[in-house]
C-alpha cells in the first residue's frame, strides 16, 4: 500500500497514525507544502491523507498550492481511493466537494466530548458519546452527498463521511503526548483566548496515558473501516467542475 500525505507545517505530523501505517508495510510519502508543493499522480495512491496546519482553507492568495491541493484530493475522490482527513484535512475535503469553510461560532481548544451518530456511519460509525483533542477555529457545510457522524456543543459538523472511502474528522484521533507537546509549543499563544471551549495549557497536558490510547484505538479502528470496507459503498460521482478544482466558498 502506497500512502500519500499532504503535511501542512512540520509541528502537525501523523502521530498514533504512523505506527498503523508501519505495521501494515506501508510505503508513505509526503507532499510537505512548507517545503515543496509537488503532488504525485492520484492514480498511484492507495490512500490519501490529509493533515491539519494553522491556515485556513481560503488563503489560497497567500498561500496559492491551495487550489491545486484541493484539485488533487479531488480527484483522489473520484478515483474511489480511501482519503481520511484530520482537522485542516477535513476542511480541504469539505472545500474539494463544493462546501463552504468560515469561522465557527466557537474557538476549539482540548479534550472535549464528541457525540457520534452511529446510525450514519456504517463501518465508519463512531461511538454515541466520546472525549477527543481538538484545536482548530474554523469549521464547514455539510457537503452535498456527505452524512454527518459526529458533532459537539461546540461544533455541528466534527465527521463526516462522502460514500464509504472518504472521512474528515474535525477533531483529532491520533494525538499522542508528544504530537500535542509540539502543538503547544508552536501555538501556545491561541491559549489565551477567551472562550468556554478553550482549555489551558496544564488542562490540555493532564490527560492521562489511557485518553490518548482509547483515541489512538479509535483511529486504527476507523483507518482499519476506511481501508477495508472502502468497495462496499463507494463514494459518490463527483461533478465535473468539482473535480476541475473550481470550488466555490466564502
Amino acid at each position: 500500500m502506497r500512502a500519500h500525505v499532504l503535511q501542512h507545517v512540520p509541528f502537525e505530523g501523523l502521530g498514533s497514525i504512523e505506527p498503523w501505517l508501519t505495521a501494515r508495510h506501508a510505503r508513505v510519502t509526503w507532499t510537505r507544502f512548507f517545503e515543496d508543493p509537488s503532488l504525485p499522480e492520484a492514480a498511484d495512491v492507495d490512500l490519501l491523507i490529509a493533515l491539519g496546519g494553522p491556515m485556513s482553507v481560503n488563503d489560497e492568495s497567500l498561500l496559492p498550492w491551495l487550489r491545486a491541493e484541493k484539485s488533487f484530493i479531488a480527484r483522489a475522490i473520484s478515483l474511489g481511493r480511501p482519503v481520511l482527513g484530520i482537522c485542516l484535512g477535513a476542511q480541504l475535503i469539505a472545500n474539494a466537494l463544493g462546501a463552504r469553510v468560515y469561522p465557527g461560532p466557537h474557538k476549539e481548544i482540548g479534550w472535549h466530548p464528541v457525540y457520534g451518530a452511529p446510525a450514519e456511519g456504517g463501518p465508519l460509525a463512531f461511538p454515541g458519546e466520546f472525549l477527543a483533542f481538538h484545536w482548530h477555529g474554523e469549521t464547514f457545510d455539510l457537503p452535498p452527498g456527505a452524512v454527518c457522524l459526529a458533532s459537539s456543543d461546540a461544533c455541528r459538523h466534527q465527521a463526516f463521511r462522502f460514500g464509504t472511502n472518504v472521512l474528515g474528522l474535525q477533531f483529532h484521533l491520533e494525538t499522542t503526548p508528544a504530537s500535542l507537546d509540539a502543538l503547544v509549543e508552536r501555538c501556545r499563544d491561541e491559549l489565551i483566548a477567551e472562550g468556554a471551549y478553550v482549555q489551558t495549557e496544564d488542562t490540555l497536558r493532564d490527560a492521562p496515558r489511557q485518553t490518548y490510547a482509547t483515541i489512538n484505538a479509535l483511529m486504527a479502528s476507523v483507518l482499519n473501516a476506511l481501508v477495508t470496507d472502502r468497495t462496499a459503498a463507494p463514494a459518490p460521482a463527483l461533478e465535473s467542475n468539482t473535480v476541475k478544482g473550481s470550488v466555490p466558498y466564502a
